[in-house]
């Protein structure tokens, strides 16, 4: 008999780890699943960093803190979003459009020397443009770290023509979940 007591112990104990296993998965996947968008966001920052190692990057505080100082040399903020992105918000005093119009309608004296900050929503497409700058001899052009989604969900102020909005362009349904939902704006469907 004692060896029946031992068999069904062992099973019990198989069916609790089992369950507690099986308990712990559930309590665990949607942490998980956080933790890869965390994650994900993570591999995107680390990947831009290695393929942009010439750029220049400024966190939004950095930016923030900077437009806010009127005793310090105000930079060009260049939006290299899409149009659509730009016609749902901007960054105050922003640029649109081609790389070298905004820069010499803004710029006094040495063009070269005036101090540029591009700006996208994830980081690519401002950290190539700025690439591309500093390639063309604008030695003080940097890209936002975090980007126009960390900006706005810092609930730092967002134009749309003169009004003051909360909204931004999300990019695409896959980089909308970098946006709280309070500030991202739908997306438009493509013609």
């Amino acid at each position: 008999m004692d060896w029946r007591q031992s068999s069904s112990r062992r099973r019990r104990k198989r069916a609790d780890a089992f369950y507690n296993r099986g308990l712990s998965a559930l309590l665990i996947a949607p942490v998980t699943l956080l933790a890869m968008a965390s994650l994900d966001w993570f591999l995107v920052k680390q990947a831009l960093r290695i393929e942009f190692r010439d750029v220049q990057w400024i966190t939004t505080a950095e930016l923030s803190d900077w437009l806010a100082n009127s005793h310090r040399s105000q930079p060009i903020l260049l939006d290299v979003r899409t149009r659509a992105e730009w016609e749902v918000s901007h960054l105050p005093s922003a640029s649109a459009g081609l790389i070298r119009r905004p820069i010499r309608r803004g710029a006094r004296g040495n063009f070269k020397e005036t101090p540029i900050v591009t700006y996208c929503s994830v980081g690519y497409r401002s950290a190539k443009a700025a690439r591309r700058l500093r390639a063309d001899g604008y030695n003080h052009c940097k890209t936002s770290k975090a980007q126009f989604s960390r900006w706005a969900n810092g609930g730092r102020p967002l134009l749309h023509g003169d009004q003051v909005v909360r909204q931004v362009h999300p990019y695409s349904t896959y980089w909308a979940g970098l946006l709280q939902p309070a500030v991202r704006a739908p997306i438009s469907p493509s013609p």
